[in-house]
């Protein structure tokens, strides 16, 4: 049971989703994925301490960039759980994701770039398409389905 000092610092799950402006739904499925955590009062309801706010807006952050939560989660699991996401720790969690952030640009402008020669054609061709197959890369890998990726 929380005393009474930890019960005016902990939010309702309500409280956190108006503030972060995420769902409820979306805060319980990260308390799944142990993205976050909650203490239970005497009636076995949800409380959050305070730093879950800025840890759900490192969430959000890093899902509009588009890590996968599981790396989320993993970078979470690096950090205190008393106390919450700092600058420096933001620091260092976004360089380890800028890597593949750049790699992840650099794929798509090579697709914006190819889909020039494909708008006038609309054929998409299984053997020629520069975006789909280009030189026919996937026949050279063998018969069935194939997975391309950019050079």
């Amino acid at each position: 049971m929380l005393s009474p000092e930890t019960m005016h610092k902990e939010l309702t799950v309500g409280q956190v989703a108006a503030r972060s402006g995420v769902a409820v739904t979306a805060l319980h499925f990260y308390e799944t994925k142990g993205l976050i955590k909650s203490n239970r009062n005497a009636g076995n309801q949800r409380r959050y301490p305070r730093e879950v706010l800025r840890r759900v807006a490192l969430i959000k952050v890093a899902q509009r960039l588009g890590i996968p939560l599981a790396e989320i989660g993993q970078a979470l699991r690096s950090l205190p759980d008393h106390r919450a996401p700092t600058a420096a720790d933001w620091k260092r969690l976004s360089e380890q994701w800028r890597h593949e952030l750049d790699e992840r640009i650099k794929q798509l402008t090579l697709m914006r770039d190819r889909l020039n020669g494909c708008i006038g054609c609309g054929c998409l061709s299984m053997e020629d398409c520069p975006l789909r197959n280009q030189g026919d890369q996937l026949g050279d890998r063998g018969p069935g389905a194939q997975l391309l990726e950019a050079d």
